[in-house]
């Protein structure tokens, strides 16, 4: 038997293998990993708060018990994934659109002013392009400004470049 022979035949992968091969694999264990540091931060951040609670209740409590209290926490310091995605169905699907509560009606609000503010600075920015353009005048006085907050918007200059 020769090795073309072994090289051209098709190696058996496993289910994992093949799945971490692929894109999906690692950027699926990335995301677990979040999540689950995630859920870790938020029962060590809302774990004070619960003890306090269980102290004041003068109830007798377990590891078990603070970990399932700190995620169902009404009003946690740092909530948990499911919450956040529960409190979001609550904004964007279950809340009318024209309801200040919505989610969808401020990201409108804030759209529209992004989008203002964007359309304001592209007309002061063409005004100033013709002005430099047409205006002798208005070319030598803005042109030390430009060149200088373009430099300013570099940073210091480095040895290391």
């Amino acid at each position: 038997m020769t090795t073309d022979a072994i090289a051209g035949a098709p190696i058996a992968r496993s289910i994992a293998g093949q799945v971490m091969a692929g894109k999906a694999g690692p950027v699926s264990i990335v995301v677990l990993f979040i999540m689950a540091l995630w859920y870790a931060g938020a029962v060590y951040m809302n774990a004070p708060l619960q003890i306090d609670q269980f102290e004041r209740q003068d109830v007798a409590w377990q590891a078990g018990d603070l970990i399932r209290e700190t995620l169902a926490q009404e009003r946690p310091i740092l909530p948990a994934p499911h919450q956040i995605l529960v409190e979001m169905k609550k904004t964007i699907i279950d809340k009318r659109i024209t309801s200040k509560r919505s989610l969808v009606f401020h990201s409108w609000v804030t759209l529209s002013s992004t989008l203002l503010g964007f359309l304001f600075g592209l007309q002061l920015g063409i005004l100033l392009a013709v002005g430099i353009v047409y205006l002798g005048t208005l070319d030598k006085r803005l042109r030390t400004s430009v060149i200088s907050s373009y430099f300013r918007m570099l940073g210091p200059p480095s040895l290391a470049r």
